[in-house]
């Protein structure tokens, strides 16, 4: 569990769009959805282009764990912030569940903002 989520991790906090994109299509199917309460998409290429307006609107923050993963059957949930990288407590906070395929790739998340700047 710790592996998945630091691979998703990693795909929000790639910077480059077509490394970002390879970093998408290893760690999501090519079907799965993302929904948070400020977004609803699905695919590869949804998923990337929302990651990037994450990096627009928040150039130079980092995502990292907060917490333990916690993991059951093929659902881990998890909480992540988001802030400058090093910075103390983070601005944005969030939560996420995951639902994994089979292969071991993210089929579902379903997010939640718990923090968010004013």
């Amino acid at each position: 569990m710790t592996e998945i989520v630091n691979r998703y991790l990693t795909a929000w906090n790639t910077t480059d769009d077509e490394t970002r994109a390879k970093a998408v299509a290893e760690v999501f199917t090519e079907d799965a959805r993302y929904v948070d309460p400020l977004a609803d998409v699905t695919g590869h290429e949804a998923i990337t282009a929302l990651i990037g307006g994450v990096h627009a609107q928040f150039p130079g923050f980092v995502f990292g764990p907060v917490g333990e993963a916690d993991a059951h059957h093929d659902v881990v949930r998890f909480r992540w912030g988001l802030g400058p990288d090093g910075a103390g407590e983070p601005p944005v906070i969030g939560a996420d569940a995951v639902t994994l395929a089979p292969d071991g790739r993210i089929a579902l998340v379903v997010g939640f903002l718990d923090k968010v700047p004013g």
